[in-house]
């Protein structure tokens, strides 16, 4: 599985710190890259893409569909 989110609120390299380390933190996740000028998270492996989408709002992001 992989997945390309926009996330809204991501300003700095201690936002992609944040995003990235709450996404790795889920099972099932492989890898994260984080697109900071263009506002994208991309996953890929079998985690749930409610629990990616929660880990990024719980980090304090929004993630735009």
């Amino acid at each position: 599985m992989s997945m390309t989110l926009n996330v809204e609120g991501m300003s700095c390299q201690h936002c992609v710190a944040n995003v990235k380390k709450a996404v790795e933190a889920l099972d099932g996740v492989d890898s994260v890259e984080v697109d900071l000028e263009a506002g994208k998270v991309a996953v890929e492996g079998s985690a749930d893409a409610d629990a990616v989408k929660a880990a990024i709002a719980q980090a304090g992001y929004t993630v735009k569909d």
